[in-house]
């Protein structure tokens, strides 16, 4: 059985969705995208001998698309999430599912447990991560004490705000911290100290430090570095009592020359995260293709993170004083899927 899949959006991660659906998925077949500047979405639509258009709403009308991929501007992913939900398509929604907690929990009533919705948080598919998380299952490193995290990249969007920077690049270990821990967050703090000045917009203190508190009081850190300049690097380090475990830097390419050896950093995600992107897409579409339910993260999950990430916005506004993470308003909101 082959998906019919339609994408919107055909920016930096919808072009790379088309490619490795295309590419790289069993069963899966790009059939049209959608984009509002035409030439781009006729870009991205010919590898794949796809049909192109500038109406996001025509594509999830289209018989033709079985399955829909949303990689638009986050404003853009409620109302879009919410037409695949009347039209009674599964959808694939980038991360946030949606810009506001409010809206999240709206989406998660309207899918009202139909299993419609899954959300792009990959690391969840990343071999990287489903090897810490084993170790950490089977014992490995005996009871886990901490967990460190570091998110750099190259440069950040010249309108990166504090804001942004928490629900479009932190929110991952949003998802990711309590999907490897087994527990939720139960509050956070934001914290900032010096800033680079040279490459950092206004709006965002750069780099910035948060600090996320487990339900059985163990403490998470991240720090974060969108303009870190030398090269795209996401690391995680867990300790335990009776060890560590974290996973290494995957550099491009190691170069020896005039007596030196050195090492080549990817400039953005895209490379080391190529394997879970795969990963996830082959999950999602086998299935649809088998009707069973969705291995990826859901609406619910969504939901959560961007609670976490308004306890985050909140004690930025307050100077780094911790604030409780709300978990309230759904039945499905509650808990950490396992």
């Amino acid at each position: 059985m082959t998906i019919r899949v339609g994408v919107i959006g055909a920016g930096i991660m919808g072009a790379d969705h088309i490619r490795t659906l295309s590419r790289s998925v069993r069963g899966a077949e790009v059939v049209l995208v959608a984009d509002l500047d035409a030439g781009r979405a006729a870009e991205a639509a010919a590898p794949a001998g796809a049909r192109s258009s500038t109406g996001p709403e025509a594509l999830i009308a289209d018989l033709e698309v079985d399955a829909v991929i949303i990689a638009s501007h986050d404003s853009t992913h409620a109302a879009l999430v919410t037409a695949c939900l009347a039209a009674g398509k599964p959808v694939l929604c980038e991360k946030p599912l949606a810009p506001t907690v409010e809206e999240c929990r709206d989406l998660v009533e309207l899918e009202g447990g139909r299993g419609l919705v899954s959300l792009g948080f990959m690391r969840r598919f990343d071999p990287s991560h489903v090897e810490l998380r084993r170790r950490i299952a089977d014992g490995d490193l005996g009871e886990v004490l901490t967990v460190h995290n570091i998110s750099r990249g190259v440069r950040g969007a010249p309108d990166a705000s504090n804001a942004f920077a928490i629900t479009g690049s932190a929110i991952h270990e949003l998802d990711s911290m309590p999907w490897l821990l087994g527990q939720p967050i139960t509050e956070v703090a934001w914290l900032s100290g010096r800033k680079s000045t040279s490459l950092a917009p206004a709006g965002l203190q750069d780099p910035s430090f948060m600090l996320l508190r487990m339900a059985d009081g163990m403490l998470v850190t991240l720090e974060l570095f969108l303009n870190a300049d030398y090269g795209y690097v996401t690391r995680c380090e867990v300790v335990g009592e009776r060890g560590t475990a974290s996973f290494t830097d995957s550099p491009l390419l190691e170069t020896s020359t005039a007596r030196r050896r050195s090492t080549e950093y990817p400039a953005d995600w895209r490379p080391r995260f190529a394997d879970a992107y795969r990963l996830q897409l082959q999950a999602w579409i086998d299935s649809l293709a088998h009707g069973t339910p969705t291995p990826l993260a859901t609406a619910a999950d969504g939901l959560r993170a961007s609670q976490v990430a308004a306890a985050l916005l909140e004690s930025e506004r307050s100077g780094g004083a911790f604030v409780r993470v709300a978990y309230q308003g759904t039945r499905q909101e509650t808990g950490v899927r396992t």
